[in-house]
């Protein structure tokens, strides 16, 4: 569901308008007064970096999900199986745990964006294996052993890239940046799946899908250097257990932000659908690779949408009652779609759901910038990593393995009815997030 942001450069905007041709910009830097008082829904966006940055996170976005489009329609037409499908999820999960850790602390003693850049590169060279594998209808252990490498390149990508961002924008304009990023990530999420299932539907063939991806992702190393920020170099220590682990440390003690990520982490992973799209568009809704590119993209319209009005108004003032509604949504709208045979209703549900994961996105990630000092952005955003890993990769793991064990109704329905219960239990484990009010900044994390 979430990707690496990556950045590109653009001119200076005034006024409202952009300007795509400007020549080299200085570092920005953040006066006292450069925050404005009143709600401004484009106050990032008045930022030259971090335009730069979601610019070139959209054309990221755009080439994973097309690629996630045609990895799971290949798969489904070789294998005809819904473990094939839930296989992939833990084949990029595994290096994604094995490594995050030491990814993470990594990305908080090195200078950040070289190691996006090399990790970029991890990623050409990926999909550039499985255009190859495709082409010539090669094994599928190589297949696999290409989207394990995509889970190399997330794991230091990543923690690395996640800690990009605080550094674009002032303290005040977090929540706005977080609202802004997920728009354009998923803006690029409703056009990629789409996009990608029309090229297969027109070719017959998933390898242009994949030759897409990674003429983008190399696009996306050219905007990741252009970036001008200034890091922080924080002196080299000693690698230990208990440097790897002080992210994880810094999580525990913090309740709101364990909750956020807890509540994300087991709603997506029980009440994810995605996986099984490939299934319903086949053999349950019989909409082919069109449909099933129709219905990838849906989530990210909703979630534009939803992102939009986020945008628009002012940030939410009981974020935490919020959120927990939100998620609660997530879990009613999954088991409809679990249920339906009609492919609008079906459509219509992952709009629902795509809109309501956005508010649980924009909510979480101004926690992780809020609450999270420089210095420890890497280790903590490599746990976040992790969560984000087990929700994603694992859920689809566990949608296709209890669709191969039961049916893939069965594994959806059941999987929205988890998210409700998991709703009720992080609502009772950690009454401080019932109470959480606003977002704009640390004085308002605080209950009521």
């Amino acid at each position: 569901m979430r990707t690496t942001p990556c950045v590109t450069r653009l001119g200076a905007f005034r006024g409202g308008s952009f300007s795509f041709l400007g020549g080299p910009q200085p570092v920005e830097s953040f006066e006292p007064g450069d925050a404005l008082t009143r709600h401004d829904p484009f106050a990032a966006l008045r930022y030259a970096n971090f335009r730069r940055l979601i610019v070139g996170r959209f054309l990221t976005t755009l080439g994973v999900l097309m690629l996630g489009v045609a990895v799971g329609w290949e798969l489904y037409e070789r294998t005809h199986s819904a473990f094939a499908l839930g296989l992939v999820g833990l084949v990029q999960a595994v290096p994604v745990f094995a490594l995050s850790l030491p990814a993470g602390h990594l990305a908080d003693r090195r200078t950040r964006r070289p190691i996006v850049v090399v990790a970029q590169l991890v990623y050409v060279l990926a999909t550039l294996g499985l255009a190859l594998v495709s082409s010539l209808h090669g094994p599928l252990v190589i297949f696999y052993a290409c989207l394990a490498l995509l889970g190399v390149s997330d794991a230091f990508a990543v923690p690395a890239g996640s800690t990009l961002m605080p550094l674009t924008v002032p303290e005040r304009a977090f929540t706005n940046a977080a609202t802004w990023s997920s728009s354009s990530w998923q803006l690029a999420a409703v056009m990629g799946p789409a996009l990608g299932g029309v090229i297969i539907a027109v070719t017959k063939h998933a390898t242009p899908v994949y030759l897409f991806n990674a003429i983008t992702a190399s696009v996306a190393i050219l905007l990741t250097i252009s970036l001008r920020i200034t890091e922080t170099i924080i002196p080299h220590d000693t690698t230990t257990l208990h440097a790897l682990a002080e992210g994880a440390r810094f999580l525990r003690d913090k309740p709101v932000m364990l909750a956020a990520i807890t509540l994300d982490m087991f709603a997506v992973l029980f009440g994810g659908a995605t996986t099984l799209l490939p299934i319903y568009a086949s053999d349950i809704l019989h909409v082919g690779p069109a449909g099933l590119g129709w219905l990838r993209a849906a989530p990210s319209a909703g979630a534009v949408l939803m992102a939009l009005t986020q945008a628009f108004r002012p940030p939410w003032r009981r974020a935490g009652r919020t959120l927990l509604l939100a998620v609660a949504g997530f879990g009613v709208a999954t088991v409809i779609f679990g249920l339906s045979r009609n492919f609008f209703l079906s459509l219509l549900m992952l709009i629902a759901l795509g809109a309501l994961d956005n508010i649980s996105v924009v909510i979480r990630a101004t926690l992780l910038m809020v609450q999270t000092p420089d210095a420890m952005r890497g280790r903590v955003n490599a746990v976040n990593g992790m969560f984000v890993t087990a929700s994603n990769e694992l859920g689809g793991f566990e949608s296709g393995l209890l669709a191969q064990l039961f049916t893939p109704i069965a594994s959806v329905v059941g999987g929205g009815i988890g998210t409700l219960l998991v709703v009720g239990a992080v609502a009772l484990i950690w009454p401080e997030m019932r109470h959480l009010r606003g977002l704009s900044g640390k004085s308002d994390l605080v209950a009521e």
